[in-house]
């Protein structure tokens, strides 16, 4: 069957399903219809599914044009479960959530095995992109194949590839981003290399699945440690009179040893601020505590009360009534030039302005409307710089590249600025 599936995997003539059409699973769909594979994405949101048929794209990564010439491919959409009996590969690429006690949420991968098993036949191939912790495809998955009395390797096979997707990233994409692909045996990897050539122009193999599983998460935890890191520089440094922007700018010239990373509100999506706590849960396991990676998530919890910290001096150097403050916070996305709202440090700064009855408003181009909890909806406002001066201080959370940022600097009372985006004029602009 392994000679079977390779030779599929060679003419192109493997059926690829793709389960979850989010921010990676749609791309991934597309790349693969683009290869010339026959192509069937399942997503259980039915929302999703009208979209696509109606060529609306609701990622940044694929324009509404690139969703009408993937309806034009060797694509199928569906929202059930029984598509995969057709199936030849079988990609998950689903949420992985943490609960509030920081452990992992493994819902949508537990649902979507339990709904596919009973389609499942020897011969195929399921293949883990969502980031996750050390071990999960070999006990959420590969347990559950074996039991059904699949011999895995043999008759079946079971590969594991972390998503590599940087939403907003215009640089880097599936095609120029090496794709680290392992497996539950030799046969498995084999396998998997062939079909992520198809994809990407370079296939990392790696000894088993829990590296595998492990590099992705330590993608993250690097990124979250060394954003801690900063973020705490910078309440140092704002003490001190010290620009920490200023700092990194004089420090990357270093041709080596050092990398840049900057400051900002706090985390936002899904890598760093979640991803690295599916890890904690596991060492926790193994009777090890992650000091390190406990306290990055934690410093960087902590800068939206800093921020909201920031606001109120501010506030108060006005000598205004509480009742007479206006401001406007820009950017609600977590990262700029996307929509991508999940986990966005906006959210917990306007719910501290809201619960203190400041009155604000909020404007994003790619945000239009965002629940803040179950009782609040904002709509975004049109920005006009020639009116801004009605508010007493604007802060800036997201530094899309679309914000005039001189028109801004010139008609603005008084600029928050998180992300380092204006060069400090206390009269006009003050880092947070």
């Amino acid at each position: 069957m392994f000679k079977i599936l390779k030779k599929k995997i060679k003419n192109k003539s493997a059926k690829i399903g793709v389960i979850g059409l989010g921010y990676v699973g749609l791309p991934l769909a597309y790349e693969f219809s683009r290869a010339k594979f026959n192509v069937i994405g399942i997503d259980v949101n039915t929302q999703k599914i009208e979209n696509i048929k109606k060529n609306k794209s609701y990622i940044e990564r694929l324009s509404n044009k690139e969703i009408a010439k993937l309806n034009k491919l060797n694509f199928k959409i569906t929202n059930e479960y029984k598509a995969v009996k057709e199936l030849d590969i079988i990609i998950l690429c689903l949420p992985t959530p943490i609960n509030k006690d920081k452990s992992p949420n493994m819902k949508y991968i537990k649902d979507s095995i339990s709904g596919i098993s009973k389609y499942l036949n020897k011969g195929q191939l399921i293949c883990l992109e969502s980031t996750t912790y050390p071990g999960t495809s070999e006990e959420l998955i590969g347990q559950k194949l074996i039991k059904k009395g699949f011999n895995i390797g043999d008759d079946f096979f079971l590969i594991y590839s972390p998503e590599r997707e940087d939403p907003g990233n215009k640089k880097f994409k599936l095609s120029n981003t090496p794709k680290i692909v392992s497996g539950f045996s030799n046969n498995c990897k084999i396998l998997g290399n062939e079909i992520y050539k198809n994809v990407s122009n370079s296939v990392h193999l790696v000894e088993n699945l829990k590296i595998a599983e492990m590099s992705k998460i330590f993608e993250n935890i690097y990124r979250s440690i060394n954003i801690s890191l900063v973020n705490e520089l910078k309440l140092v440094c704002n003490k001190m009179g010290i620009d920490v922007f200023e700092v990194i700018k004089a420090a990357k010239t270093k041709p080596f040893g050092y990398s840049a990373f900057y400051p900002g509100p706090g985390l936002g999506g899904h890598c760093i601020p979640i991803d690295p706590f599916l890890f904690s849960w596991k060492a926790r396991k193994y009777g090890i505590e992650t000091k390190f990676i406990e306290l990055s998530g934690l410093v960087n919890s902590k800068m939206p009360s800093f921020i909201y910290q920031n606001l109120k001096k501010h506030i108060k150097k006005t000598n205004k009534n509480k009742s007479d403050i206006k401001i406007l916070l820009l950017g609600a996305s977590y990262k700029k030039n996307i929509s991508d709202t999940r986990e966005t440090p906006f959210i917990k700064i306007a719910e501290k302005v809201y619960k203190n009855k400041i009155k604000f408003d909020y404007h994003d181009p790619y945000v239009k409307e965002i629940n803040i909890n179950q009782r609040l909806k904002l709509k975004s406002i049109k920005l006009d710089y020639k009116k801004i001066k009605i508010y007493d201080v604007i802060i800036l959370i997201t530094d899309h590249d679309n914000y005039k940022y001189d028109k801004l600097f010139n008609n603005a009372k008084h600029i928050i600025d998180t992300r380092g985006r204006f060069k400090t004029n206390n009269n006009v602009v003050s880092r947070s």
